[in-house]
């Protein structure tokens, strides 16, 4: 069922169609940032931001469709009105601010980079010298590498996956993500060459967690969302999903 609802929102954003009324909520995301949101082999979507979505959805008592897309995609779709929101592990920044406006944040985490073990990487501007960082396109990840370490060479990628594919297979020297995927990635048997480099980065750029992004001036639909976030967090369900995905704790304080 959770498939065929996704299926039918694809359809319907690519026939050019809006989004459809508030009883009834198309939610985009980008399904390649596993732990978060990604494609069984059946085809179905699943996550965390995918239950969580739907837990949010429950407990306004709405129907929640949810929209697989590229990540940079989703705010111009939004503001076209093709969407209703984006639960899409998107942090809160100015810049964001800027084009849509944020319920929440629902979780916050650092980022992370990782790189080959016993490699010697230091994160300075002068030790990454010519070295080649890959990052997700569109992402405060990608902004942090720019303006911190503009001595490297920054590789875009539009999803995770195409990143540490190129990181595995020598083509870049350092990957910089999200610390929850970063940890997934460590766990899989791909990652066993790989660590941590460094310490978790906390920094403005980063932004204040990841938000749900609604369109500016729906104010409605803002206080909806986190009054179902507060609800959820207070009844333990939040903590479940978290525990289903991840070990360490996502939450917002």
């Amino acid at each position: 069922m959770k498939l065929l609802k996704a299926l039918v929102a694809v359809s319907a954003i690519s026939a050019g169609l809006p989004a459809v009324a508030q009883d009834k909520l198309v939610v985009g995301t980008e399904a390649s940032y596993k732990p978060f949101a990604y494609v069984l082999p059946s085809g179905e979507l699943t996550g965390f931001d995918v239950d969580i979505t739907y837990a949010l959805c429950k407990q306004m008592g709405v129907e929640c469709t949810i929209s697989n897309q590229s990540f940079d995609g989703l705010i111009p779709a939004l503001n076209a009105k093709k969407i209703d929101a984006i639960i899409a592990s998107m942090f809160i920044t100015e810049d964001r601010l800027k084009a849509i406006d944020f319920a929440g944040p629902y979780y916050v985490t650092p980022g992370l980079f990782i790189g080959e073990k016993g490699a010697g990487l230091e994160l300075s501007p002068d030790a990454l010298r010519r070295k080649t960082i890959g990052v997700q396109r569109g992402t405060t990840m990608a902004d942090y590498v720019k303006d911190k370490l503009p001595k490297a060479r920054i590789q875009y990628y539009d999803t995770f996956d195409a990143a540490t594919l190129d990181l595995v297979s020598n083509r870049i020297d350092l990957v910089f993500a999200d610390s929850v995927v970063i940890d997934e990635f460590l766990a899989s048997p791909d990652g066993a060459n790989y660590e941590q480099v460094g310490e978790p980065v906390y920094d403005p750029i980063l932004g204040e967690g990841a938000g749900i992004g609604i369109r500016k001036g729906d104010d409605d639909l803002k206080t909806k969302f986190n009054d179902a976030l507060a609800a959820i967090i207070a009844s333990g369900e939040y903590a479940e999903i978290n525990k289903k995905y991840m070990s360490s704790d996502i939450a917002p304080k």
